[in-house]
């Protein structure tokens, strides 16, 4: 099933706690700039990260959008989740969507999702992706990679899910750490179908 067949359907978008948590908060920034419903989540190492690397803070029990993305509106468009609910629409898979994003995925989260753990909503919603057969994009960013991370990487790519790291690339002439960010993003997008204006595209 691919996400083009089912752009109605909501979007399941989890921040984790690896670093480069600007990635995930870039991709709702521009989320939010579509039609597209987000159903959201951040793990507990997740908002440290936020805080850490962004000066980001926040509140994974009483989460409001501004917190995350500063000066937006409370909007029916994003719907937010504790990592630690289980009893939400996206640990099901008879709740349907389009997709999920793990951006960006820790070494742990993959290796919950490569085992199909099931610690915490982010690795069951990620599972029912899987054994529906509905797309999983995973962006790890850490670096370098022990053996054991890239065999969790190609248990979860032989599964059925998209390993996307957060690479970035130059030819589109970065600038900016922004430009970079956006590239990762773009990426993200496209293999998404979702539009979007953050790169120039290669020959245009």
């Amino acid at each position: 099933m691919s996400a083009s067949n089912n752009a109605s359907l909501p979007l399941v978008v989890a921040i984790t706690g690896a670093s480069g948590v600007a990635y995930g908060q870039r991709l709702i920034e521009t989320l939010l700039r579509t039609d597209v419903q987000v159903h959201l989540t951040i793990s507990q190492s997740g908002k440290l990260v936020l805080k850490h690397e962004m000066g980001i803070d926040v509140d994974l029990k009483n989460f409001q959008l501004n917190q995350l993305v500063p000066g937006a509106s409370e909007t029916d468009q994003v719907r937010y989740y504790h990592h630690g609910d289980f009893m939400t629409p996206i640990a099901s898979g008879a709740f349907k969507t389009r997709a999920m994003v793990v951006c960006p995925c820790s070494g742990s989260t993959m290796s919950g999702i490569a085992t199909a753990a099931s610690r915490n909503l982010i690795q069951r919603a990620a599972d029912v992706h899987l054994k529906e057969r509905r797309p999983l994009i995973l962006v790890p960013r850490e670096t370098p990679l022990s053996q054991i991370q890239i065999e969790n990487m190609l248990k979860t790519c032989q599964a059925g899910a998209t390993i996307l790291p957060a690479s970035p690339g130059f030819y589109h002439e970065a600038k900016t750490i922004d430009d970079m960010i956006n590239f990762v993003v773009a990426r993200i997008l496209d293999h998404l179908d979702i539009e979007h204006d953050l790169i120039k595209r290669w020959g245009a």
